[in-house]
């Protein structure tokens, strides 16, 4: 599985911006897309995750802000982030595998810098 990832930029705190990574390769065993984020001198965190049938999970500091979202056929999983808060800095990682609670094929890295 390949995954391209792009959206990240620079944007001042309130602002939005929207992450989109695409999928390729094999799907046989995907379910779940979705985010990740790492600040500098943080653990890696949740951020969204949707199954193909809807489901979604938000990591605690993002719901109400952001909001996850996929197109199957396209085997692609957008992330539109509002109200962005300097705290939301980060490098951003699309990741896909078979269950909504578990990480699995990692993407590269889009950074998410977030000015006040």
């Amino acid at each position: 599985v390949q995954l391209q990832a792009s959206g990240g930029g620079s944007v001042q705190a309130g602002g939005s911006l929207t992450l989109s990574c695409a999928a390729s390769g094999n799907f046989f065993s995907i379910n779940a897309m979705g985010w990740y984020r790492q600040a500098p001198g943080k653990e890696r965190e949740l951020v969204a995750r949707i199954t193909s049938d809807g489901r979604t999970k938000y990591g605690d500091s993002v719901k109400g802000r952001f909001t996850i979202s996929r197109d199957n056929a396209k085997a692609t999983v957008y992330l539109q982030m509002n109200s962005l808060k300097p705290e939301d800095t980060a490098v951003y990682y699309c990741n896909v595998g078979s269950d909504l609670m578990i990480p699995g094929y990692w993407g590269q890295g889009t950074l998410v810098t977030v000015s006040s």
